[in-house]
């Protein structure tokens, strides 16, 4: 079962001395991205975009580490947007896209097969584009030649996890100036601060007792993590928290979001993970002060549940007060569900505020508590060996 040294997590120099690319640096840098993303797409022209009219509809495409621009956009427009907002990882674009619709491509090194070559698609058609990443690529390219407006992002972070501001900041404002969602620049600005806050608050310099992501860290390291958001917004979040962890730390994780998620969450209380199944095959207790490490095997890992919770001023927004909302009172019974089968739980609240400032806070704190994880297991958050050699069996 893996274990975290607190001492280690407690040593700002000894962190940096692994984090080789700089992970803790480029989380840290998450507020200025923001706030240079918003003047980046001032520049491109933003409100140029689709020619200043609101489009039939819009297709966003990105994947890997961007994907969840994606999926947060998709929720913030949900709601109240008058037009469809879909999203799509890779080709073909589909046949109803055409000169009334808008497509937004998103990729950090402007590369991306997937979004690359819906692009490409798009602009033969005769669609609107917006495209977000590294300036002077092969996206840039096929952006000017259909006559759209490409937001450049600068590669000063190691991954594309660690550019979601800099990717999700200009597709946003976008959707802001066309109608989509209500995401003004002075809310992107109070999520900048917010973000800086979140580095304070857990810079490696902050001792793990009180450093709220390395308390995340250590405790999910001895389990097998379960990431459940209590409803759509925070669903991105558990997402985002799940790749993460996988992606970053190489903890594989599960994740869904109430109502739909409850009952596999549930049922997983009953499995080789929970307390219930805990027992060996040969019907011996693999825990407890009676285990005979050498007889019983080493103890199983147990399920750790992080619960992602949104602000409880959220709920009374939709109309109804916290104790009648069925999504809260569902996060409540699966907690206590948890804690009654012997299941460790840990949740995260959201600050108050706009729904992307409250998303804003989950992410950071996750963000940092993958990376810490990480770390702490003894791996760079930046490099894995097996990736690399997957990217070269596929180039």
């Amino acid at each position: 079962m893996p274990h975290l040294d607190e001492a280690f997590l407690d040593s700002a120099q000894s962190l940096e001395a692994l984090d080789s690319r700089g992970s803790l640096r480029a989380l840290a840098s998450a507020g200025a991205q923001v706030r240079r993303a918003i003047v980046s797409a001032r520049e491109a022209g933003i409100d140029r975009v689709a020619g200043g009219d609101r489009p039939r509809s819009v297709l966003v495409a990105s994947l890997g580490g961007s994907s969840v621009v994606c999926d947060v956009l998709d929720v913030l427009a949900e709601p109240g947007s008058p037009v469809p907002v879909t999203t799509r990882r890779e080709a073909p674009l589909p046949g109803w896209i055409g000169p009334l619709d808008l497509v937004i491509a998103v990729s950090l090194s402007g590369r991306a097969a997937g979004p690359l070559a819906l692009a490409a698609e798009a602009a033969r058609r005769g669609a609107s584009l917006l495209t977000v990443g590294a300036p002077d690529s092969p996206l840039a390219d096929v952006c000017a030649r259909g006559r759209g407006v490409h937001v450049d992002i600068a590669a000063t972070v190691p991954t594309s996890r660690a550019a979601l501001w800099s990717m999700l900041t200009p597709v946003l404002l976008a959707a802001d100036r066309l109608g989509l969602v209500e995401c003004p620049e002075q809310v992107l600005e109070r999520v900048a601060d917010l973000l800086d806050g979140r580095a304070e608050e857990c810079r490696p310099s902050s001792e793990s007792f009180v450093n709220p992501a390395k308390v995340l860290a250590l405790g999910l390291a001895e389990t097998v993590p379960v990431v459940l958001g209590d409803g759509a917004l925070t669903g991105v979040a558990a997402s985002r928290t799940a790749a993460m962890f996988a992606r970053t730390a190489g903890m594989p994780t599960t994740h869904g979001a109430l109502p739909d998620a409850a009952s596999q969450v549930v049922a997983c209380f009953d499995g080789p993970f929970g307390r219930s199944g805990e027992s060996t095959g040969n019907g011996s207790a693999s825990g407890g002060i009676f285990a005979d490490p050498f007889l019983d095997g080493p103890p199983a890992p147990q399920l750790g549940l992080l619960l992602l919770r949104d602000h409880p001023e959220a709920h009374r927004e939709r109309g109804a007060p916290v104790s009648g909302f069925p999504a809260v009172d569902l996060a409540e019974a699966v907690a206590e569900s948890a804690r009654d089968a012997g299941v460790k739980v840990w949740e995260v609240e959201a600050l108050a505020g706009h729904p992307i400032e409250r998303l804003a806070s989950l992410i950071a704190m996750t963000d940092y508590a993958a990376t810490y994880l990480a770390l702490g297991l003894g791996l760079d958050p930046a490099v894995s060996r097996h990736v690399t050699e997957l990217r070269d069996r596929t180039s």
